[in-house]
């Protein structure tokens, strides 16, 4: 009966994940264009210099919420089938005000900084971080909203606004500004991001503020924020790593090779996101479930969720994988004739991605079920390998060595998750193991 109903479950999440997975695929088109005019407004080098701070910006963003955002997942479903209201309301309370304070306090370091030292980055980086300093709040609550709405399986109010709306705001706002007269420079680019996130946050926030009102019953709030930071804090260490599995070889590349290469090499990274967007579609179905299911008890329920998402997400992303292939030529193309070469890196990462989609959802699974630390240990050991093979194999390599670094480690991070899941939970995660 358990099993029946998980079936049943798994099918209507899968039509919501593929909702969602529509959401990202237009968002990842508003993105691509996006890329594409600033790649063509901009030129090489300033595009690569956007492309470099927007990618620190990001992995800040998602750190400043100390892995709260991703604790919304495990903590909101928890309290809602236990019936717990006081502590709820605390988490959303505190969850929100911190990840705001947090990311402030690293912003006003940096711009300090940046403002008392002011030879310490090159002078066309100098400007643009400025302007991100003011992104990374924005930024940082935004993802704790997102957390927040995925945690109450209102998955495409938590996936619209920052993937559809921001995207699509950054690209028409920075056609108006080179319009208008505003030079096609990175200071403008992430001044049209600061707007576009500002924007995106305020109707997200709205909306999500008025469904919890709408259905919150009165309770005093109640805050027992160590056991919250004592597992979300491992859950930051596993969302900055996982950022830094995505960041890791362009932020190496940004040291190592001139900003015109890194440019190709972060359009390739962008293609390789609807390929990421499989994975990420899964898991915002799938992670608040798996932490219902252990919170109800049911076992059999939870062993059936994982092998069916499992196989669903491995299907997916290997067909969004070959498809992207397929079309890189044409779509690398549109960055300019030299982004072509780019295809056999497309390739490298997209292979690695489908080996770690074989060994099944592990990580939310270690996560989601208090397995948290052992997840976040192997993560970063992985991370810190990543960043060793890159530095090894890129200057014997160039990018190709950055994106076979890439390949291996994301596909050994599966396989290595897997394995600790089973060690730990006594679940089996491969998409076809028995």
């Amino acid at each position: 009966m358990a099993a029946g109903a998980a079936l049943g479950e798994a099918g209507g999440g899968a039509g919501t994940a593929l909702a969602v997975f529509g959401v990202r695929i237009v968002a990842a088109a508003c993105a691509f264009v996006a890329q594409v005019l600033m790649a063509r407004l901009m030129g090489g080098t300033e595009y690569g210099v956007f492309a470099t701070i927007w990618v620190w910006t990001a992995l800040m963003g998602h750190a400043s919420t100390w892995g709260l955002s991703q604790a919304a997942c495990r903590f909101l479903p928890t309290y809602r089938a236990t019936g717990a209201v006081g502590p709820e309301r605390g988490f959303l309370a505190f969850g929100a005000v911190f990840s705001l304070t947090a990311a402030s306090a690293l912003a006003g370091f940096g711009a300090a900084l940046l403002w008392l030292v002011p030879g310490l980055v090159a002078g066309n980086h100098a400007g643009p971080l400025l302007v991100a300093a003011l992104v990374l709040p924005l930024f940082a609550l935004q993802d704790f909203c997102e957390g927040v709405a995925r945690g109450r399986n209102w998955t495409l109010l938590a996936v619209a606004p920052p993937y559809l709306l921001r995207q699509g705001l950054i690209m028409a706002l920075m056609l108006a500004a080179v319009a208008f007269g505003a030079p096609a420079e990175a200071t403008v680019a992430v001044a049209c991001t600061l707007a576009a996130t500002a924007l995106s946050l305020a109707m997200q926030a709205t909306l999500l503020l008025r469904r919890l009102r709408a259905e919150r019953p009165s309770a005093r709030a109640r805050y027992p924020w160590r056991d919250w930071l004592r597992a979300a804090l491992p859950m930051a260490l596993i969302d900055l790593a996982g950022s830094g599995f995505n960041f890791v070889d362009v932020l190496v590349l940004g040291f190592l090779l001139p900003p015109a290469e890194v440019g190709a090499y972060f359009a390739a990274t962008r293609l390789l996101q609807f390929v990421v967007f499989v994975q990420y579609a899964a898991s915002s179905v799938t992670a608040q479930r798996f932490a219902a299911a252990q919170a109800r008890g049911d076992r059999a329920e939870l062993e059936t969720l994982v092998r069916r998402w499992a196989r669903l997400t491995l299907l997916a992303t290997l067909a969004t994988g070959l498809a992207l292939v397929a079309a890189g030529p044409l779509l690398l193309g549109l960055f300019g004739p030299d982004f072509r070469e780019a295809l056999p890196l497309l390739a490298l990462l997209v292979a690695g991605h489908g080996l770690a989609a074989a060994c099944g959802p592990a990580e939310d699974l270690l996560t989601m079920l208090g397995a948290e630390r052992a997840c976040a240990a192997v993560t970063v050991a992985l991370l810190v390998a990543a960043v060793l093979l890159t530095l090894a194999l890129v200057p014997p390599l160039g990018l190709t060595g950055a994106a076979l670094a890439a390949a291996l480690v994301t596909a050994a991070r599966g396989g290595v998750l897997a394995r600790l899941a089973y060690r730990r939970l006594g679940l089996v995660t491969p998409a076809f193991a028995r």
